[in-house]
């Protein structure tokens, strides 16, 4: 009787998890494709603002599941060449596009960089995605023309695609150094609400449209 109860136990769970595995499967995904920013480099697991981003889906029972594909030192090049298979994979109904970074602090070209965000853009927008593109700025040392011209990229693209678009993602505490680790690049935990805080204006209106 004891092994047999064990059994039904073990069957109950096991039919729990499936049922579990099944409706997260089934969940919008909202896709993050981002660089070290957003994969978390140098902080405590589970303290990213994208698994803040999840908490606060699941706080407001928006039903969505997110899919963080971030990879620590990856360029608008590196998405671009691995977008095709996220999309195939996860079928995302948003798409979070957090690149660029390291295309600034290499001074690569800007003309590549804005292709790639164009072209990553329109292939998750023809996969059915609505996506949202995240701005992020490179040091002063760049010089001004470089910077201003880096900045303003992330606009021309959102607009030209009529993408939504979170200008800069350390708005309100890039001056701040207690908010970022020594080299001055990745910012702490305690950074990461304040990342949330600034994407989400622009993506709460993506979440709202799920049903359109």
């Amino acid at each position: 009787m004891f092994v047999r109860t064990l059994a039904i136990v073990a069957c109950s769970a096991l039919f729990a998890a499936a049922m579990l595995a099944s409706a997260q499967r089934a969940s919008p995904v909202i896709l993050l494709v981002g660089d070290s920013i957003s994969a978390g480099y140098g902080l405590p697991i589970g303290s990213g603002w994208a698994t803040l981003l999840q908490q606060r889906v699941d706080a407001q029972h928006l039903g969505y599941r997110v899919v963080n594909a971030s990879i620590s030192g990856d360029t608008t090049a590196g998405g671009r060449a691995r977008l095709g298979a996220l999309l195939a994979q996860h079928r995302p109904a948003i798409t979070i596009i957090e690149l660029g970074g390291n295309d600034g602090l290499r001074g690569g070209s800007l003309d590549a960089m804005r292709d790639n965000l164009d072209a990553m853009t329109s292939a998750a927008q023809k996969a059915g995605s609505r996506v949202l593109l995240i701005g992020i700025r490179v040091p002063p040392n760049y010089g001004a023309a470089y910077g201003e011209r880096f900045a303003a990229t992330y606009g021309e693209v959102a607009r030209a695609r009529k993408a939504a678009l979170v200008p800069f993602l350390f708005d309100g505490f890039a001056e701040n150094d207690s908010m970022f680790q020594p080299d001055r690049i990745h910012p702490l935990a305690g950074a990461q609400a304040k990342m949330l805080d600034n994407v989400w204006p622009s993506l709460a209106p993506l979440l709202s449209a799920k049903a359109a």
